[in-house]
Order: structure tokens, then sequence, then C-alpha cells
């Protein structure tokens, strides 16, 4: 059976016919939570631990249940400098870039950025931007640059989002919960209905890049 994916969530709900990437912070790790994805978001970014941090990322990184690192990224509408979230973020994937495993990013106004950052470091890890929600010409600029994009809350709160997901090439999508209410049925359903197609089409399109991600 096809199971339904969550690609980002931050809280584990144990169903049984979905797989969670639950997001977990090194410094409040849950060792019960199955699958998950860690890493230091910069909103959180936080020089007195950070040693301890990264520490913890790259010894959790070599563990079967961690499928990925993140959520991580780049956000400029915070107080916390760009200088610092960069050098945070570099220090974070030269760790991921050890293993084969996938980054989850948080990308606030800094897509530049991050695509510079993806060639300067010769990134090779598929890299997700979490939670899209921008318009056609950002989309297009990540998928040309080899960017997955997961969609979720935006997806069933902003009916413009709705021609970027339907544009958005079946081969380069994920879909998410984050921290709504909805359940992750219902973002199947909302971006089944947009696609045009069942939900069982849409897991089998998410599986198979999941799949193929996380491979």
């Amino acid at each position: 059976m096809t199971k339904f994916i969550n690609l980002h969530t931050h809280k584990f709900s144990n169903l049984s016919d979905v797989i969670e990437v639950v997001n977990q912070y090194p410094w409040e790790f849950d060792a019960s939570v199955p699958n998950y994805s860690i890493g230091i978001h910069p909103w959180y970014v936080d020089e007195n631990r950070l040693e301890t941090d990264l520490e913890i990322i790259k010894e959790k990184l070599q563990l079967k249940g961690c499928l990925a690192l993140g959520e991580c990224g780049l956000d400029k509408r915070i107080e916390i400098p760009l200088g610092l979230q960069i050098s945070v973020f570099k220090k974070q994937l030269e760790l991921v870039k050890e293993t084969q495993k996938p980054i989850v990013l948080h990308c606030v106004a800094a897509y530049d950025e991050v695509i510079a950052i993806k060639k300067e470091m010769k990134i090779e890890n598929p890299m997700i931007i979490h939670g899209f929600s921008k318009n056609e010409q950002v989309a297009q600029t990540l998928l040309k640059n080899g960017f997955y994009l997961s969609f979720g809350k935006y997806l069933l709160r902003n009916p413009d989002l709705e021609k970027v997901f339907t544009f958005a090439p079946e081969n380069q999508i994920l879909l998410e919960t984050d921290t709504i209410e909805e359940s992750i049925y219902q973002v199947y359903e909302k971006a089944a209905a947009i696609k045009g197609i069942s939900v069982e089409e849409m897991k089998a399109i998410v599986f198979t890049n999941f799949s193929k991600i996380f491979s």
C-alpha cells in the first residue's frame, strides 16, 4: 500500500498510513520519534550552544531514523544578522554533504542567496523548499536550479498558489502539514483537486518523489 507522505510536521501523530518527517531541534531532541529531520532553524540560532547543536546534528545524521537535515536556511525578515545565519547554514550543509541525505529548507526573502550557496558549495544533496508560498517566477527559478517544492498550509489558504501548483512538474513536488491544524489527508485532497487527479494518483506521485529523494 502506498502511504501518504508528510514531508514536514512539528508533531508526530503515529498514523499507520502516513510516513512523517518530524522536525526536530538538537536542543530538545526526542528519541521516541521514528523518522525525523534535524537542524538549526534560522530563528533559533544561538551562538552560545552552536557547537553543541552542530555536534548533535552531526551525530544524528549518521542514524537511520534521521531522514534529512532541517529545517534550516535563511530568513531576511528576522532580527538575527544575515551573515550569522549564512555562517550557521553553511556549517550545517558541510555536515550533510558527507551523507546522501536531503535538506529541508526554510527560506524567507532569501532565494537568491540559497541558490548561490547551493552552487558555491556544490551541494549534490536534494534541497526541498518547505511550505512554498511564492509566485510562478520564483517557483520557476527554484525548479530550474534543481530544488523540490513542498506545499501545505498556503495551498489550503492562498488561491493564488493553485496556479503555481498546477504547473509545478509532478517529479518536483511534495506535500506537508507543518504546524497547521488540518490533516495531511486534507492537503492531499486539495492538491489532487487542483491537479485534477484522484487522491490515489496524488499519493503515487508524492510517494515516488519521496522514495527517489530519500533513497
